[in-house]
């Protein structure tokens, strides 16, 4: 985990090089593939900023995240960017276990996230189709005080250019 880590900021500071250039679609859906699976969502608002919606469960939980990420090209490859950024997320779990833990009763759960990744957009405009690598780790501060840092996911998603 330590050496993802020094890897992932690796990659952050190599991209604070580099040129910041516009992606290559506007919003894209799919499948989130990690601990919590879910469905995201991401739309550029401008040619570097995006938001992401994340929909996701596990533990008999459900929660819902929100991002804000910054978005870098990588390494003068096309279609390869890196991404870092942020937000929050709210869920709740039904009562049974959630994070390791057993909990009699229903509860709200309330932490916020950040996020650093990889993301490559097929350069194929018939295939319009990319797929993200990231790490976000949560601090969570209902139904327990704790951080989580164990969750990297594979995202791939369908594109509207």
């Amino acid at each position: 985990m330590k050496r993802l880590f020094y890897i992932l900021g690796f990659l952050l500071l190599l991209g604070t090089t580099q040129e910041l250039q516009a992606q290559q679609y506007n919003t894209g859906l799919g499948l989130r593939l990690s601990p919590f699976w879910g469905v995201t969502a991401k739309h550029f608002y401008s040619s570097t900023d995006a938001v992401e919606g994340i929909l996701h469960s596990r533990w008999n939980a459900f929660k819902l995240t929100g991002l804000w990420e910054r978005h870098a090209r990588a390494f003068d490859e096309p279609g390869l960017y890196f991404y870092y950024g942020g937000g929050a997320h709210l869920g709740a779990a039904n009562g049974r276990y959630y994070n390791d833990r057993f909990y009699s009763s229903s509860r709200l759960i309330v932490g916020v996230d950040g996020i650093l990744g990889i993301e490559y957009t097929i350069q194929d405009h018939s295939i319009p189709i990319n797929a993200s690598l990231d790490w976000k780790p949560a601090l969570e501060f209902s139904p327990f005080a704790g951080f989580w840092g164990g969750e990297i996911a594979l995202s791939v998603r369908y594109l509207f250019r």
